[in-house]
């Protein structure tokens, strides 16, 4: 009877484990799938809040410990930290937005180590041309950079030195910290040199298939989690025209900033759109940049963000940067004595939103 009973509690844990969603790498590490099911499980509960560079830097100030702009307006963190490295590539000590890489593999231990959880972008220069991410002067940058093309080992180098700062990204007991990767964003524009009318499909593509597989199965990289995300789209099939496939992606993303009176019903029907297509393929969901007139519409946060999303399962929205460097009226974040700053308080006060403290 007893053997009967410890078969029966093996096959019982193995079909609980069985059933757990997994994330695309086969190999992710423990931490990777822990925090790919914890997102899973936030994305039913509510809605994350997320700024890009939040420990960095904020308006009026840069590198102090411990301070966010998000924090000086509501007393908590963000839950979701968004990270840039571009330049990172070129063997530079700080990024394009004048963030010491140090610092940087700083804030994401830190945000890690308080419960927080990390994604990156990487805006890398133009192979071919040597030009900035914007450079979109030639169509063959992509086809360049692909096994056989002309600019391969450059990528290959570029993508050396992208593993071996994600290999550094350690706990203080060293092991890897679990963060997401967002390369290739936007691409249903024309903005960067990836974008829509700049490569074919197939070339897009192949340039996301190619850099997976070398960062796993060459880099030996399985703490990273891998987010697809677009610009603004009009229908799934949109969406999903350049989709690299299940087994590479985790995340499904759109990136979204407030540019006229019709953006509360394109974000509503993009989230709509996405949290239907996450569903059908197990995936995680997120508007993964937003901005807008936060200096202008003193109820941006409330009346846009909140009640356009508050009828989805979105895991969460990040806005984007607040520079240092510039007038508060460019910031995309909260800050303290911004026109919407009580409007801020109210977004965080509410049942749906999700910061620092809620997702310990």
């Amino acid at each position: 009877m007893k053997k009967l009973l410890t078969i029966l509690l093996i096959i019982t844990s193995y079909a609980m484990f069985a059933a757990r969603p997994h994330p695309s790498d086969p190999k992710a590490t423990p931490d990777a799938a822990k925090l790919y099911q914890k997102m899973l499980k936030l994305q039913q509960k509510g809605l994350m809040f997320g700024h890009q560079d939040a420990f960095a830097y904020g308006t009026g100030w840069y590198a102090e410990e411990g301070r966010s702009d998000v924090k000086d307006v509501c007393g908590d963190h963000p839950a979701i930290f968004g990270w840039e490295l571009g330049h990172l590539e070129l063997g530079d000590k700080y990024s394009l937005d004048s963030v010491y890489f140090d610092n940087i593999r700083k804030g994401i231990q830190d945000a890690n180590k308080m419960g927080g959880i990390n994604t990156i972008s990487w805006h890398f220069r133009n192979v071919l041309t040597g030009g900035t991410a914007w450079d979109v002067t030639s169509k063959k940058t992509v086809a360049s950079m692909l096994p056989g093309g002309e600019k391969h080992q450059v990528y290959l180098q570029y993508l050396d030195k992208l593993a071996t700062f994600m290999l550094s990204l350690k706990t203080e007991k060293g092991t890897l910290i679990p963060v997401f990767f967002r390369p290739f964003h936007e691409h249903t524009g024309s903005w960067f040199w990836w974008g829509k009318n700049l490569c074919t499909v197939d070339e897009y593509k192949t340039l996301w298939r190619f850099t997976v597989n070398y960062l796993r199965n060459e880099k030996n990289l399985h703490h990273l989690l891998y987010a697809y995300s677009t610009d603004r789209f009009a229908t799934e099939e949109e969406y999903l025209d350049r989709y690299p496939g299940d087994d590479l992606i985790d995340l499904l993303g759109f990136d979204l900033y407030d540019r006229g009176p019709e953006y509360a019903s394109t974000l509503g029907n993009c989230a709509m759109m996405l949290t239907k297509i996450g569903a059908e393929k197990g995936k995680i969901v997120a508007v993964t940049e937003a901005g807008g007139p936060i200096s202008k519409n003193t109820e941006w946060w409330t009346k846009t963000v909140l009640e356009t999303l508050r009828s989805y399962h979105i895991s969460y929205a990040l806005v984007w940067r607040n520079p240092f460097n510039q007038p508060p009226r460019v910031a995309f974040g909260p800050y303290k004595g911004c026109p919407s700053e009580q409007d801020f308080v109210k977004f965080y006060n509410d049942p749906k939103t999700m910061f620092l403290k809620d997702i310990k």
